[in-house]
């Protein structure tokens, strides 16, 4: 019997219906606008069509977008100033630098300079402090969104075992920290794999959720899951394919067609975890716009 698939643009729908309600919401009690400042340098396709994309969203739920696209020379000095001053514009509750950054440009350095309390990225070392302690902060929006995907679909983490097939401070990390918090979607024994892990399908198989995140095309296969296990494919890599139109196709860590006779419940790619991540970043940006209220 083939897996379920869980699907994350019908669950992504669900949670920008209920943001935009909440924005409706802010808007006629409260005369705010949540406001999302977007700044991307340079003219990398994959970059600037991921930004087209934020904007749209934020236009769908009624988030205020501030669009700033810079030249690729942009300086850093240049870009910090920028930063500086979203930071101190009341109109803008989250600022958001789209990555990569041109290689003239320090990234670690940019991300900190953004204020924590508009740091919807969650990328910031203050964020990610705060998200390893549990205590209230934005949660990195595709580990989020995992999250959300687990629980709206009746996944129970509770006493499972979280095998995360990648270690990078995006995705990695961050979720299987939000794995084992003793919170909603967490209280799971987690284990991390990577790189230099030795007899990796040996811990694959122990996995009641398996998370892959390797970002490398057929990572895991079907004989590297335990059957029945819950597995979320975070990859998305472009795999040539001279048959379709733009001569690839996208895919994910896992070889789906295969796991999906294995698995009890799986995501696909495109169309699982992807959706999620943008979802979550308007979700902090409403947030962000509440706590400006306190």
């Amino acid at each position: 019997m083939s897996a379920q698939i869980i699907d994350g643009k019908q669950i992504s729908a669900e949670i920008r219906n209920e943001l935009k309600e909440d924005t409706l919401k802010l808007k006629r009690e409260r005369c705010i606008t949540p406001g999302l400042a977007v700044i991307l340098v340079g003219d990398d396709p994959a970059s600037k069509s991921y930004v087209t994309a934020k904007e749209r969203a934020c236009q769908e739920i009624g988030i205020y977008s501030d669009d700033n696209r810079l030249p690729e020379n942009t300086t850093q000095a240049e870009l910090l100033a920028l930063i500086r001053q979203k930071n101190n514009d009341p109109r803008i509750h989250g600022i958001l630098v789209q990555l990569p950054l041109p290689k003239h440009i320090d990234s670690e350095a940019v991300i900190a300079a953004i204020s924590p309390e508009k740091d919807v990225d969650g990328f910031s070392p203050i964020s990610l402090g705060k998200l390893m302690l549990g205590q209230p902060t934005f949660l990195s929006c595709t580990p989020h969104g995992i999250i959300q995907l687990l629980l709206r679909s009746g996944v129970k983490t509770d006493g499972a075992h979280v095998v995360v097939v990648g270690r990078s401070n995006i995705v990695g990390k961050p979720v299987a920290n939000l794995l084992f918090q003793k919170a909603a979607g967490g209280n799971a024994t987690v284990t991390i794999c990577h790189t230099r892990t030795k007899d990796l399908p040996s811990f694959t198989r122990q996995a009641d959720i398996l998370i892959a995140a390797a970002g490398v095309p057929h990572t895991i296969t079907a004989g590297m899951v335990k059957p029945g296990a819950v597995v979320i494919d975070v990859g998305v890599n472009r795999v040539e394919d001279p048959t379709a139109a733009k001569g690839y196709r996208l895919k994910g860590d896992v070889d789906f067609d295969d796991i999906k006779e294995v698995a009890s419940m799986i995501t696909p790619v495109p169309g699982g975890v992807g959706p999620m991540t943008i979802t979550m970043l308007l979700y902090n940006t409403v947030l962000s716009a509440k706590n400006a209220l306190k």
